[in-house]
């Protein structure tokens, strides 16, 4: 099983482009996809719709590489930023997610890693979840560490990317004290859930390819171990 995470431009495709469906796809476990949404501490996402991105679950990067090669979008994708990742611990369940993926909070990898959190937001609980994650989304990218991140999706579907220079950037990020935003807001969660389904992964990466509209990779080849 292999994941995939993918940023690119797809003009007007990326209004309407929610991810491939699985029974279309020789190979695909699950996909999702939306929009971006630079991240920041505004209580409403400032959408950017000139670029989309997509995180996918694969049998194998055979099915991937197909996916790639042949799909109309998939070749659009393949112009972007994408990185073939494997997970290293999760909180949660997401399909195509291995489901005895470590759920500790602290692992031990060398290098860059990249952090996931997908859900199924409750609409109900828009409001509520937008001011809560807008507190945590504006100390993220002041934090030690990050390299690049962004939010992105197709309601109900949310979720965040994010690049980290190691395990332990990411880590004190999401539950030291001193910067208590992400934490509190985990407490608001458990309190009362914002979604219906959700997912918190931190991803190894095994290789990525091209660049963002900055013309930059977040994470160099050189850098990966």
């Amino acid at each position: 099983m292999i994941t995939s995470v993918h940023v690119a431009k797809l003009g007007p495709t990326g209004l309407v482009f929610r991810g491939p469906k699985p029974s279309k796809v020789r190979g695909l476990l699950s996909a999702d996809a939306g929009i971006t949404s630079p991240l920041g501490s505004a209580l409403l996402p400032r959408l950017d719709p000139t670029r989309s991105a997509m995180i996918a679950f694969w049998e194998s990067e055979d099915a991937l590489d197909e996916y790639l090669e042949s799909d109309r979008v998939g070749r659009r994708l393949a112009d972007g930023w994408h990185a073939r990742l494997t997970p290293l611990r999760a909180h949660g369940s997401w399909p195509g997610l291995p489901s005895d993926t470590r759920a500790s909070r602290s692992v031990e990898t060398d290098g860059p890693v990249v952090v996931a959190t997908l859900a199924k937001l409750k609409m109900t609980n828009a409001y509520r979840f937008f001011k809560t994650s807008a507190k945590a989304e504006g100390r993220v990218v002041t934090s030690p560490g990050l390299l690049w991140a962004t939010g992105f999706g197709s309601p109900p579907f949310v979720a965040t990317l994010s690049v980290w220079e190691s395990a332990g950037a990411a880590a004190e990020y999401a539950y030291g004290t001193a910067q208590p935003e992400h934490n509190d807001a985990i407490a608001v969660d458990r309190a009362k859930a914002f979604h219906h389904s959700s997912a918190f992964v931190r991803f190894r990466p095994l290789s990525v390819a091209g660049s963002l509209d900055s013309g930059r990779n977040p994470i160099p080849a050189l850098d990966l171990v």
